[in-house]
């Protein structure tokens, strides 16, 4: 366990060389990447967004694509197409930017429905299907989706059923003034991430995610997991909770913090930690509890602190 703490910690410190001061939004991200899992990050332009998926590419020296979202992007702009040689007589498929590794959904909101849900099938099953054949998409893959919460007009919000597929949803937020002089002086000559390394290599991602998948989860520790989603489902305030597919996300993503501990079994507090930003994109609050200026938020730190921890019996509980 050691030595994947040492490795995980190794990216996480070189991708802050780049974006400063947003270690726990770093950590979620490689959780995410732990996870075989999809990230999108909600905020306003400027605040590092692209720059963070870029600097995750580059430190795990995964193969990196960028799509800008767009009203008149097609779905074959992201899929690719199928082309007909006529010196040969065959049918050559000509890959689009979601045949890479680390993916950057820029603006995903931008674009029509249609052409998100070329998403779909690529985030689910790791292919994408074109003219009716199958293509295979690359280990590891992960697709880092942007949007701007402020700028409606013009945009297409994610439905649900894709937004339930993002295993972790992040906000960066404004850096502090002090954390602000700090990037004006790494960038002043010339831009960290031209200079950053990879630290890792694609193959040892999949070995991590591999070690990810069998981080012991107690079935105390499951049952918890389990009874906060159901409180999701039955809360006065939520319209429609989280789907099993959030206890799934809730649950690896708990293994994944555990590994960047250092530990080979998940916690409550690992699971605490981890509900918000696994579940908070997967509800949908009631109109009337918005108007009272209720949030995601609110409501999961209340069902923390109503749903029953597990008793002793499960491992590194107190």
């Amino acid at each position: 366990m050691n030595n994947t703490k040492l490795m995980t910690k190794k990216i996480i410190d070189n991708i802050t060389n780049v974006i400063l001061g947003k270690e726990h939004e770093i950590q979620l991200s490689i959780i995410a990447l732990l996870c075989n899992g999809h990230l999108l990050i909600e905020d306003v332009p400027g605040v590092g967004k692209t720059i963070l998926a870029r600097s995750i590419a580059k430190s795990t020296g995964c193969k990196f694509s960028r799509i800008q979202f767009t009203p008149d992007l097609l779905p074959s702009d992201v899929t690719g197409v199928t082309i007909y040689k006529q010196q040969t007589g065959d049918f050559e498929f000509h890959a689009g930017p979601i045949v890479s590794e680390i993916v950057l959904a820029d603006e995903v909101n931008r674009a029509t429905p249609k052409t998100q849900s070329a998403l779909l099938e690529a985030m689910e099953e790791n292919q994408i299907t074109v003219d009716g054949n199958t293509h295979y998409l690359p280990t590891p893959f992960m697709v880092i989706a942007t949007q701007n919460p402020i700028e409606y007009e013009g945009t297409f919000p994610l439905p649900e059923a894709q937004l339930d597929r993002f295993l972790i949803h992040i906000n960066l937020g404004y850096p502090t003034p002090a954390q602000e002089i700090n990037i004006m002086d790494s960038q002043q000559s010339q831009h960290p991430l031209e200079s950053l390394t990879a630290v890792t290599t694609p193959e040892e991602i999949q070995e991590l995610q591999k070690f990810t998948r069998n981080i012991y989860v107690d079935p105390l520790v499951k049952q918890y997991i389990v009874d906060l989603v159901n409180a999701t489902r039955s809360h006065e305030n939520i319209y429609l909770g989280a789907s099993p597919r959030g206890s799934l996300a809730l649950m690896r993503s708990a293994q994944a913090y555990a590994l960047l501990e250092g530990r080979d079994f998940v916690q409550p507090d690992d699971v605490k930690i981890l509900a918000f930003p696994t579940l908070g994109h997967r509800i949908i609050i009631d109109p009337s509890a918005h108007i009272r200026g209720i949030d995601n938020a609110q409501i999961i730190d209340e069902l923390i602190g109503r749903v029953r921890v597990p008793g002793d019996r499960a491992r590194g509980s107190n």
